[in-house]
């Protein structure tokens, strides 16, 4: 029998330092404190909710998830509980087995920190050995160093970039860097992100 890809409900994903617990309606106040750290609805390279446009990115997120084809999480710190981020899983493909990690945004005063090396060793340990995905994607813009160096850095391989993928909310046409990891990386992978974690 076929490994399913996914189960019918959004876990919560506790690591040491956090916590990824599923977006919630309610978390609009505490996201836009996150997003307010650093004011990083105001970033030319990725798309981070703020005051004017919290409600619609919530209704995306919640209604992805109700379609089967999305789970959004928030990021928590597990010491002050407070959320500093927000991720999820999405462009999820049951029938191929596959999904993309993306949406993802930190608070400025924990860019640079364990947090993101953290939940993305949490999301891809639940993507590969829960889910049974043979491949998971990220994507990000071309002209943003920052985050490709970052996923290059969780062992992510380059495959190409991708001309005009979307449309950026200035208008400017994006051309995005997509990279993966597959089901036969994880192993080696996963030993590199736990032993950075140890450290």
């Amino acid at each position: 029998m076929q490994p399913q890809l996914i189960e019918p409900m959004q876990p919560t994903l506790t690591g040491a330092s956090v916590e990824l617990r599923p977006l919630q309606p309610d978390h609009a106040p505490a996201l836009l404190e996150a997003a307010a750290d650093g004011e990083l609805w105001n970033l030319t390279l990725t798309v981070v909710p703020g005051p004017q446009t919290m409600a619609a990115y919530l209704a995306t997120a919640l209604e992805g998830r109700a379609a089967g084809s999305v789970m959004p999480f928030v990021i928590v710190q597990r010491d002050s509980g407070r959320i500093v981020g927000s991720t999820r899983f999405w462009k999820i493909d049951r029938a191929n087995r596959k999904l993309e990690i993306g949406h993802t945004w930190l608070s400025a005063s924990v860019q640079r920190s364990p947090v993101n090396t953290e939940a993305k060793y949490l999301l891809l340990q639940h993507a590969f050995e829960t889910m049974h995905c043979v491949r998971v994607q990220f994507t990000t813009d071309e002209l943003n160093e920052k985050s490709r160096n970052a996923i290059l850095r969780i062992g992510a391989k380059q495959e190409g970039i991708v001309r005009h993928e979307r449309i950026m909310p200035d208008g400017r046409k994006r051309n995005s860097v997509r990279f993966s990891l597959i089901d036969d990386e994880w192993p080696v992978v996963k030993a590199m992100l736990q032993d950075k974690l140890g450290r």
